[in-house]
């Protein structure tokens, strides 16, 4: 399990603040469940806090097999036992990182490179 930070909600309403002005790009509803309070484009979730207090990045398969490589942090497994191939659970010494990756899994969910 990636180490999480309770500094992770902060750091995303930092990277929420700095995105909001995206075209497509908005904060999920604010209902509880997977999809509150996660970023999306075009009503795809792309970048989240996971229940457990990870910053999570939707990014092209390779890329998260190179993160998790690199020990940046590990593929995502939202609860049911099965890692995303597409997702990255980031580790906290990472955070400085965060904004950047966000602004990676914008231009994937926009239809970047797979």
């Amino acid at each position: 399990m990636p180490e999480s930070t309770p500094d992770a909600h902060r750091c995303f309403t930092e990277i929420v603040a700095a995105l909001a002005g995206e075209p497509d790009v908005s904060l999920g509803a604010a209902r509880k469940g997977f999809g509150a309070g996660t970023l999306q484009v075009g009503g795809k979730i792309f970048a989240m806090v996971s229940s457990d207090g990870a910053f999570v990045v939707k990014l092209p398969k390779a890329r998260v097999e190179a993160l998790e490589a690199a020990g940046a942090g590990r593929r995502f497994d939202p609860g049911h036992g099965r890692l995303m191939k597409e997702w990255i659970a980031m580790d906290a010494a990472t955070a400085g990182e965060w904004l950047a990756l966000a602004r990676e899994a914008l231009a994937f969910g926009r239809g970047g490179k797979r």
